[in-house]
């Protein structure tokens, strides 16, 4: 499990715990994981990186090939909220990197084992690579490429490896906190941690698909699509800008 510091990684862990899975977490925050581990039933290992780094990504790599690896979810990912030009362009790329790049190379890398043993990818997107996101612009176009690449998968590998391509919505994980992202209209969708994962790991089982979890998630999911997608941009640009929000602070 990557990106085990926090968030649906947490969630993914104890899940996977539940049901008998010795794991290999990964993140970036080993104390956070250590306290995590104390908590689960299974036999839990941690290996701690950057997967902006190329030689942390082979690092992993290495140690996971060791394992008698059996399935993967490819969950770690970040984000950064702000206009497109002003942002970084580093910023960008870190989210490209660890958001497409990081999640394509480790699978990759993993999915001879995987399919080997007969296992399951779980490879975590976002509704947000199924429209657009303003001031999150390469959030969502990495999201849309890792949907696109893992459905693509999916369809490859359909009779060796169930792969599940989840997109959830909105989920309180600490994600917007940590991507500097406000407050948007979607507390409303708001799925708790657990479902997101559960729903996943049962498609997983049940031998791969594409995952919205949870009926909140369904509303957002077909809301974006029955909505003009130029209307749906530009109505929750309006609602997100810095400028609105400059606004409603002062």
């Amino acid at each position: 499990v990557t990106g085990a510091s926090g968030g649906l990684g947490h969630a993914f862990a104890r899940a996977l715990a539940r049901r008998g899975w010795a794991l290999l977490l990964h993140g970036r925050r080993r104390a956070a994981m250590e306290a995590l581990a104390h908590e689960l039933p299974t036999k839990t290992e941690i290996a701690t990186g950057d997967l902006r780094d190329a030689r942390a990504r082979e690092a992993l790599i290495t140690v996971a090939k060791a394992k008698r690896i059996a399935g993967f979810v490819n969950n770690a990912g970040l984000g950064y909220w702000g206009g497109f030009a002003d942002l970084a362009w580093e910023r960008h790329e870190e989210v490209l990197c660890v958001d497409l790049v990081a999640a394509m190379s480790l699978a990759h890398a993993l999915v001879p084992a995987l399919c080997a043993a007969r296992g399951f990818l779980i490879n975590v997107s976002s509704l947000a690579g199924e429209h657009p996101l303003p001031f999150m612009s390469s959030y969502a176009a990495a999201k849309a490429g890792l949907t696109a690449f893992s459905e693509s998968l999916r369809a490859e590998l359909r009779r060796k490896l169930a792969v599940v391509t989840l997109a959830p919505g909105p989920s309180p994980t600490g994600f917007r906190r940590i991507s500097g992202m406000p407050k948007g209209p979607g507390g409303l969708f708001s799925t708790p941690p657990e479902v997101v994962v559960e729903k996943a790991i049962a498609m997983a089982e049940r031998g791969g698909g594409f995952c919205v979890p949870g009926v909140r998630h369904k509303a957002l999911f077909w809301l974006a699509r029955l909505v003009p997608r130029g209307l749906g941009a530009r109505v929750l640009a309006r609602r997100i800008s810095p400028e609105r929000l400059e606004d409603v602070a002062g």
